[in-house]
This record gives C-alpha cells, structure tokens and sequence, in this order.
C-alpha cells in the first residue's frame, strides 16, 4: 500500500512516496537542516477523508508511537528525522507530514 511524504514547510524535505507490503516496516524521513533552536519537529498524518492526525512532537529525543506502533527518531543534531512505522497494516496507508514550529 502507499505512504506518502509530503513537504509542510520549505525548510523539511521528504520523500515523495513510499511503498511498503502490510506488516513489513517501513522507514520515513524527513531532512531539517535549517532547524531552528526553538523548532518543535511533528509529524503528522492525513488518512483519507479525515482531519490531520498528530503522531509524535518532539524537541530532540525519540518518541514510542501510540499503541506501539512504531517509533520517532532524531538525529543528534536534528537535521533529520524518521518515523519509523514497525508493523504497518492497510489502515496506515496515508499522507505522512513531517513540519517544524515554534
């Protein structure tokens, strides 16, 4: 099924899409190198027909996901983070964003 990346602010970079089999992880980053000290990195996601869904925020440590679904990892110097989706069923077939905010 497809993940997509799609970029929510000029300054993260993305994939442009991903493609994984169900329960086979599946590994989606996004590259900040303009971060600023005080920057938030999100990610969220867009399922179809619904709102924006927050999935990790974070300023510098890596994040479980909620129902173990996975993982948010930063670098040491934040310029790049991943969420990592652990056992991905089709229900997870999305938009992924990744963003930055103070």
């Amino acid at each position: 099924f497809p993940v997509t990346g799609a970029v929510a602010r000029a300054q993260v970079q993305q994939e442009a899409s991903l493609e994984t089999t169900e329960g086979i992880g599946i590994n989606i980053t996004c590259s900040h190198p303009k971060i600023q000290t005080s920057d938030w990195i999100q990610w969220y996601r867009l399922l179809p027909g619904r709102g924006p869904e927050l999935l990790a925020l974070t300023m510098k440590e890596s994040k479980e996901l909620p129902n173990s679904a996975g993982q948010l990892r930063v670098s040491a110097d934040r310029r790049w983070s991943a969420l990592w989706l652990g056992r991905p069923r089709r229900g997870d077939a999305a938009v992924y964003y990744c963003a930055l905010g103070a």
